[in-house]
């Protein structure tokens, strides 16, 4: 087949591309820049990238057309980020596509009631990134079942892996907080610390794109979340980070906010209650069922790849282990 995969060389793409290559599938990807992958691969090699603006081609509708010119079986969509991108693409590819997918996020979904949540509770997103993702997911769900558009939503949760930062124990992406954890010292907590993160391995999430492509028949028209088979508090991923520097710290919970502060800027500290607020704890069920899929990663194996490879770079200090590919 010949898949066309728009925002290919970002975390996802990264496995995503060598794994449609390893199949036997004609690759396309199209990107903003010629930004390298986040790791090499010779996969790499037999796929052509296509430099396109999005932002400029939206505005003329110049870009969903090229997409369309390109007559792809497929396409992935992993820059999707409002209803009126995704209608401008269904436009275009109307009768002329085999399947789009598209990444979404848990993030459409708004604070836990009934854990693990599924894809079709808690549908009460907040802030302009979850309810965009939300609106474009209804649509998409909607123009599948009543028009036959042939249409899936994948939801990772926050994606992690070699080659970028991990939400760390406060919910942001400080360093400053794994290096303190490095170094042994306390650390402050504006709750009691039992909300909950929820990482999933890059890698996982390519699989299950793949899957979804693979078993079309169960896939078209439904919604998956990617994400490990279980989110992880607060307090608990603190103190298995400890762990793997070899600490035992102390951890000090409903801490005043000069406190537990000390460090981070405003967007870390605007990160940190964004997580708090929503403590999101997916569900993997569905992809289970309908397509036979279970993560690869738990959360804590995803992030301490992470960790090694900033350790391996040099930005962060100790040796938690080797990783492989991190010095690609």
């Amino acid at each position: 087949m010949r898949v066309v995969v728009i925002g290919g060389t970002g975390h996802v793409g990264t496995y995503l591309i060598p794994r449609l290559v390893a199949g036997g599938n004609e690759v396309v990807v199209i990107s903003r820049s010629r930004r390298a992958p986040y790791l090499r691969h010779p996969a790499w090699n037999r796929v052509r990238t296509i430099t396109l603006d999005r932002e400029s081609g939206d505005k003329d509708g110049s870009f969903a057309k090229a997409v369309a010119r390109e007559n792809p079986d497929v396409v992935v969509d992993m820059i999707c980020f409002t209803r009126a991108q995704a209608e401008r693409l269904v436009e275009a590819l109307r009768g002329r596509v085999q399947h789009l997918l598209v990444c979404g996020t848990i993030w459409i979904h708004g604070p836990s009631v009934a854990v693990p949540t599924p894809e079709t509770e808690s549908l009460d997103a907040f802030g302009t990134y979850g309810t965009n993702k939300l609106e474009l997911t209804r649509y998409l769900l909607l123009e599948a079942r009543r028009n036959g558009f042939p249409a899936t939503v994948i939801h990772p949760g926050h994606i992690v892996g070699s080659g970028w930062i991990p939400i760390n124990p406060l919910g942001n992406l400080s360093l400053t907080v794994f290096e303190r954890i490095a170094r042994g010292e306390p650390l402050h907590f504006p709750t009691l610390g039992f909300e909950t993160l929820h990482h999933v391995h890059a890698d996982d999430v390519a699989a299950l794109f793949q899957c979804a492509i693979e078993r079309w028949s169960a896939s078209v028209g439904e919604d998956f979340h990617a994400v490990s088979e279980a989110a992880v508090t607060l307090r608990g991923y603190a103190a298995q980070a400890a762990g793997w520097f070899g600490r035992d710290i102390a951890l000090e919970f409903r801490s005043p906010d000069e406190v537990w502060t000390r460090g981070l800027t405003d967007e870390e500290v605007s990160a940190t209650w964004d997580h708090i607020a929503r403590s999101p704890n997916a569900s993997m069920e569905k992809a289970r069922r309908l397509l036979g899929f279970v993560p690869r990663y738990s959360s804590f194996e995803a992030i301490r790849e992470a960790v090694s490879w900033l350790q391996v770079k040099g930005s962060l200090p100790g040796a938690v282990g080797s990783v492989d590919g991190a010095d690609e």
